[in-house]
């Protein structure tokens, strides 16, 4: 593994808790009144789709172009991105004496 896949699973690893971690934002925008739990969810949609097309745009520059997928490979990456944002849904809603908005 190459020291830019390294970095590419990092970067998907931080932004796939920075929905749970900066509750009182969206998208980088302050929010007044917090952020909801599906407002958490449509951030994590959009944040896979941006380490998503990254990830092709990597994987085209690297090898020539990227490779075709079906929708199985979309489903187990989002499956995987929401497991990667585990540790930040327990530090957000399951840790002991936090409130969450």
């Amino acid at each position: 593994m190459t020291a830019a896949q390294t970095l590419l699973i990092v970067v998907a690893l931080v932004a796939a808790n920075l929905p749970f971690l900066l509750a009182g934002r969206f998208l980088g925008f302050p929010r007044k009144h917090g952020k909801p739990f599906w407002l958490c969810l449509i951030e994590l949609l959009v944040l896979y789709l941006l380490i998503g097309v990254s990830t092709a745009w990597y994987e085209g520059y690297v090898y020539g172009s990227a490779y075709r997928q079906g929708w199985e490979f979309y489903a187990i990456t989002l499956c995987l991105f929401c497991v990667l944002s585990f540790p930040g849904f327990v530090y957000r809603y399951l840790w002991p004496g936090r409130k969450h908005a």
